[in-house]
């Protein structure tokens, strides 16, 4: 558990680590480059480099943490995995409805484990549920979703592939845009995000533009800092209302 550089949360808990690719925006995972540095490096936790695995002995993280944190849960790892026990998951969320005090914010790319899992189970009101899309193909995740009964349903976007066309944001409270960073990282144009952003202030959807990654608006290759995080001229930095009553 730490502090996290990531725009849109405040510190990271991974219960597990390790992840398998399945779909396009997994081709430059961060995640698993950063795991085989952290093996390298003998970091506990990553002996299995990008292998996943359980981590019970961080388990109980967040119940010693007394500051009220918003947690972005398994930045290493997808929480919703094919090898993820229900059993182990079930401690997870568990962990979670005891410290209500946070707010948990939890991505996947497997909409149907998360389904599967979500029908016989009542989501606590301080986890954030959210999909990650990055092209057309995966658009179907936001329909599965969207059907879910969570306090907070989210999208990322990112990195943003193409673009996405007509959205359905009904029953979907936010939205991250981001494009692609790193050394192979895959252009985001203006237009897609633009696209996505007009769409949010149509359908009443919060929105939050993270970065643009290693390319500009300008489609200038340059670092992620250089290019900022400024969509025609504005810092979209939008929340879901739930976080103004904490």
């Amino acid at each position: 558990m730490k502090k996290t550089k990531i725009e849109w949360t405040e510190a990271t808990w991974n219960p597990t680590t390790g992840c398998t690719k399945v779909s396009a925006g997994c081709k430059h995972c961060y995640a698993e480059t950063m795991s085989f540095r952290l093996k390298a490096m003998g970091t506990a936790g990553y002996e299995n480099g990008f292998e996943f695995s359980l981590m019970p002995e961080r388990l109980t993280q967040p119940l010693n943490i007394k500051k009220p944190t918003r947690f972005f849960v398994n930045s290493m790892s997808d929480l919703f995995h094919e090898d993820m026990p229900y059993d182990y998951l079930d401690r997870v969320f568990d962990v979670m409805e005891q410290t209500p005090r946070h707010q948990y914010q939890i991505l996947t790319k497997r909409e149907t484990i998360l389904a599967d899992y979500c029908k016989t189970r009542k989501i606590p009101d301080n986890v954030w549920l959210g999909v990650s899309v990055e092209n057309q193909k995966t658009k179907n995740r936001i329909d599965v979703l969207r059907n879910i009964d969570a306090k907070i349903r989210f999208l990322s976007l990112e990195p943003l592939l193409e673009d996405l066309g007509k959205l359905n944001l009904s029953n979907i409270h936010w939205a991250i845009v981001g494009g692609e960073s790193g050394p192979k990282a895959r252009p985001m144009k203006a237009g897609w995000a633009i696209n996505i952003r007009n769409q949010c202030l149509e359908q009443d959807v919060h929105f939050f533009f993270k970065q643009w990654g290693t390319w500009g608006a300008d489609n200038v290759r340059r670092s992620k800092k250089a290019n900022g995080r400024l969509l025609e001229g504005t810092e979209w930095n939008q929340y879901p209302a739930v976080l103004e009553s904490l």
